[in-house]
C-alpha cells in the first residue's frame, strides 16, 4: 500500500511541477523504491553526521539533505529526471506534502 502511495505521489509531483519527469510507471515504481531505501538507509546517516549544522541553521541542512537525495536519486534512476536544483527543491516540498496528505487520507 505505501508502494503504491508514494508512487501516485510522485505521479503527482510530475504533473505539478514542470522540469519533474518520470518517463513511465515503471521509472514512477523504481523511483518510488530508491526514493524509499534511500530514506531509510542513507538519510538518517547524513542528518545524523550534520546534525550540529542542523541546529544551527534550525533544520534547513536536514531540507536540504532532503533535497540532495532526492536530486541524486534522479540522476542514477533511468526514466528519472529533474531539470535543475530549484526544481528539486519545489519538487522535494510537494512530495513532502502530497506523500503526507496521501498517506493521512489512506489511514
Amino acid at each position: 500500500m505505501q508502494l503504491a502511495i508514494n508512487v501516485f505521489a510522485l505521479l503527482v509531483v510530475e504533473y505539478l511541477i514542470p522540469g519533474f519527469i518520470l518517463s513511465d510507471i515503471k521509472a514512477a515504481v523504481v523511483t518510488a523504491v530508491v526514493i524509499g531505501i534511500v530514506n531509510t538507509l542513507i538519510k538518517p546517516i547524513l542528518q545524523l553526521i550534520t546534525l550540529p549544522l542542523s541546529i544551527l541553521t534550525f533544520g534547513l541542512t536536514a531540507f536540504l539533505i532532503n533535497v540532495l537525495l532526492l536530486w541524486l536519486t534522479s540522476i542514477y534512476i533511468p526514466g528519472f529526471e529533474i531539470a535543475n536544483f530549484a526544481t528539486a527543491i519545489l519538487a522535494s516540498i510537494m512530495l513532502s506534502l502530497v506523500s503526507w496528505f496521501l498517506h493521512k487520507l489512506a489511514k
